[in-house]
């Protein structure tokens, strides 16, 4: 399931980052990383951005690279 289906208040574990280059580098700097617990605070009302919860710091992404974030739901 990708990071964009979670609905607000929804915990899930980082499974992979689907994506290549220079968007999955940053992504994975930001803390977005396999194994690691993200929880859906904020979506915006058009569904970009989603702020979400990492590593104790709230993250803003696009729904394009939220899309590239696979997760599972704890």
């Amino acid at each position: 399931m990708q990071l964009t289906s979670l609905k607000k208040g929804q915990k899930a574990r980082v499974k992979s980052v689907k994506t290549n280059g220079v968007v999955k580098q940053r992504l994975m700097q930001m803390g977005i990383v396999p194994g690691e617990t993200i929880a859906v605070e904020k979506v915006a009302p058009l569904g970009s951005p989603i702020d979400v919860l990492v590593k104790g710091y709230h993250l803003s992404l696009r729904k394009d690279e939220a899309s590239c974030v696979e997760v599972e739901v704890i």
